[in-house]
């Protein structure tokens, strides 16, 4: 047993059984098995080629590239170390021939041809699950619109398992441990930015645990996906895919108050409100919570209701469930609250749920107005709830006619009757909005926030919050609240924008250890929820700023050579590298960045930019040695003669005012092999130069 001997200790023959139950498995051809062996191997010894070499081909051939040049690239690493540099270039060129703008492969291709150290294989994570999750991901994913033939609950597990497969296929292509912060080769690039990331031994559990719990689902092994979607959880994995899916499973067993915690976190994003409400209001029923669970039921005919009304209409809508909601707070008899959720019950725990609805809202009476959207509410809820809404339209009309205090008082007098009705509570802050009581109307949508926030309507808590972020820019409390509220529904981007907006806050402030604070945080999120790569860029950028700011050249210097991995041809960033390892006196890394840079132009095809490039620096530092001795270099490469003679002319003075006669003999040498027009001039002076005497002045022109 492979466990068995590597718990006691015995890793060379649990190697040397998988290996064999590898080439079994192959032989049968059962490649997913062989391949969970040889990843198993490459686990316990990740400098073992033959595994990684088998690997490599099988990723190669079912078309998972990003995971064969990770594996190729790993084979370069170990064949380098073992002194066979040919064999590692060809490594590096199949990785190049599977994609040949691969920023990895090239820039281990450049280390290569530098002689610099290729980063250190890491672990492969993943067994057989790793193969068919692509595969799994797509067919997992519910169609879009339509029904899918699956009831609401169904289709939202169906929805977690395929978002928990995708993040499963990119966190193992993106797998490894985080490089050192100064190492910026290619381990920081295959990981993005390194030390912010997540723990190389936490992203395996992950791997590990997300991995076997979907595995243990497909075979009907829920306990053990239990198991492992609580350990995920424990080690860091907050998608509220798990939480759901983690909700799901517990509710088909006795642990009902686990089941409804996880619920309560998934619920908050949009994505698995539906299945997640109606779970909610199932368990509440079989814990005899009729209120609790007449709530959810409601909070689930909204999201079904919604989900087939034109967008224009939604927000319209959801408004109007809120006198039905109240009304329904209101019923103490328990067979009511059993009636309403059998109704709910019966009429969304269909597979053609959405086909259901539909047909259920051809049903409603026409609207008076011919405009307005009446909820679906109207028919499975006996309530007296017009009341609420006439009054609504009052208050609405009298505050467009200006009579603000009037509007007012109609407001808290429609508070007897709709105390709960939140709605009213808002619109009652919009009038002191423009009643010019900021401070009152923030107290407000404060206490109408939480208590959205606490229903789980995370959606109506985010319209508040920013309502109170725009009236009151400085609240970074509430700015703070509104980012939590952002990431819990999944909206990635608009939280992060938000945190921009925090840490500007914060520089304006001149707190600019905070705003380097929040931009750090942002990133993290940037990377862990799958926002758009700019981000990352944009973040760094940010922060490098700052560091420059306040002189910590060295902390710069790390940023920039984060930001360097993830966009590689950003000439502004590698200008900075280069001033900045002048700056601090590290001529041997400004010059590795320097040719780094241009190696890649030279893949690239773009050679040309290299002049204008280092004429930009030049022009900047005009007395910087090596920047003036590269671009004499390229000019003669480019046989623009006249154009290097100038410059080796301004090395020779560098060299003299340094005491560096050798160099300056060196370059006055190169000059007159060019044989410009004063050559002679430039013979007379090197004599001079030899002969140890004062040098002669400079030629004119």
């Amino acid at each position: 047993d492979l466990r068995l001997l590597e718990r006691t200790g015995k890793i060379s023959e649990a190697v040397k059984n998988a290996s064999k139950a590898a080439d079994v498995y192959i032989r049968r051809q059962e490649v997913e098995k062989a391949v969970e062996n040889w990843v198993h191997i490459t686990q316990l010894e990740p400098e073992n080629i033959e595994a990684r070499n088998y690997l490599a081909m099988v990723h190669e051939r079912l078309g998972h590239i990003p995971q064969a040049i990770n594996e190729y690239l790993a084979i370069a690493s170990l064949q380098q170390q073992a002194g066979n540099a040919n064999k590692a270039a060809e490594m590096i060129g199949r990785a190049l021939h599977l994609n040949p703008g691969s920023a990895e492969a090239r820039q281990a291709q450049t280390m290569l041809k530098n002689g610099q150290p290729l980063p250190k294989p890491m672990r492969s994570v993943g067994g057989t699950g790793m193969l068919r999750m692509s595969q799994e991901a797509k067919q997992l994913k519910p169609p879009k619109g339509g029904d899918s033939g699956l009831d609401p609950i169904a289709e939202t597990n169906k929805r977690a398992l395929a978002r928990m497969a995708e993040v499963l296929f990119d966190l193992s292509d993106d797998s490894g441990e985080p490089p050192t912060a100064r190492s910026g080769g290619l381990s920081a690039i295959m990981r993005g930015t390194g030390p912010l990331e997540v723990k190389r031994s936490e992203r395996s559990t992950i791997l590990l645990h997300i991995g076997q719990a979907i595995e243990a689902q497909t075979s009907g092994q829920d306990a053990q996906a239990i198991e492992d979607l609580e350990k995920a959880i424990e080690t860091g994995f907050k998608d509220p895919a798990v939480y759901f899916n983690l909700g799901y499973l517990r509710s088909k067993t006795e642990r009902l108050e686990s089941a409804l915690r996880n619920l309560q976190v998934a619920v908050k994003n949009d994505a698995y409100m539906l299945g997640s409400r109606l779970l909610m209001g199932q368990i509440q029923r079989q814990m005899e919570h009729l209120p609790e669970a007449v709530s959810d039921y409601m909070e689930a005919l909204k999201a079904a209701d919604l989900a087939v009304v034109p967008p224009d209409k939604a927000a319209e809508l959801r408004q109007m469930y809120e006198p039905y909601t109240e009304a329904q707070a209101q019923v103490t008899n328990p067979a009511d609250h059993e009636h309403l959720c059998d109704n709910i019950k019966n009429l969304l725990l269909q597979p053609n749920w959405r086909g259901r609805v539909l047909q259920a809202r051809e049903q409603l009476p026409p609207p008076d107005d011919g405009t307005s959207c009446k909820p679906l509410a109207e028919i499975l809820v006996q309530a007296q709830s017009s009341q609420v809404i006439e009054a609504v339209g009052r208050i609405r009309g009298l505050a467009k006619a200006g009579f603000l205090r009037t509007a007012m008082e109609e407001a808290f007098d429609s508070l007897h009757f709709a105390p709960a009705y939140l709605p009213l509570h808002s619109i009652i802050g919009d009038l002191l909005i423009q009643d010019g009581r900021s401070q009152d109307a923030i107290t407000k949508y404060t206490v109408v926030a939480q208590a959205y926030s606490s229903r789980g309507e995370a959606s109506q808590a985010v319209t508040l919050l920013r309502r109170i972020v725009q009236a009151a820019p400085m609240d970074l409390n509430a700015r703070n609240r509104l980012i939590d509220q952002l990431a819990a529904q999944g909206l990635v981007d608009e939280a992060i924008g938000e945190y921009l907006d925090l840490a500007d806050i914060y520089y304006r402030l001149a707190e600019l250890e905070m705003a380097r604070k929040t931009y750090t945080i942002a990133l993290r999120l940037a990377q862990q929820g799958g926002a758009n790569r700019a981000w990352s860029v944009k973040l760094l950028q940010r922060m490098a700023d700052i560091d420059m700011q306040r002189l910590d050249w060295r902390q710069a210097l790390r940023i920039f050579e984060q930001i360097r991995t993830i966009q590689p041809d950003e000439m502004g960033v590698r200008k900075d590298l280069i001033q900045l390892n002048l700056r601090l006196g590290q001529d041997k890394q400004a010059a590795d960045e320097l040719d780094s840079f241009l190696t890649y132009l030279q893949n690239a095809g773009r050679r040309g930019e290299a002049i204008p490039f280092l004429e930009d620096l030049v022009s900047e530092d005009p007395k910087q040695i090596l920047l003036r001795r590269v671009l004499a270099e390229e000019f003669r490469q480019a046989e623009r003669l006249p154009d290097a003679v100038p410059h080796l002319d301004a090395l020779v003075e560098l060299f003299l005012e340094a005491g560096d006669r050798e160099s300056a003999v060196l370059s006055l040498e190169s000059i007159i092999a060019m044989n410009p027009p004063n050559v002679s001039e430039y013979t007379a002076r090197l004599a001079k130069v030899k002969s140890g005497g004062p040098p002669a002045p400079a030629p004119a022109g």
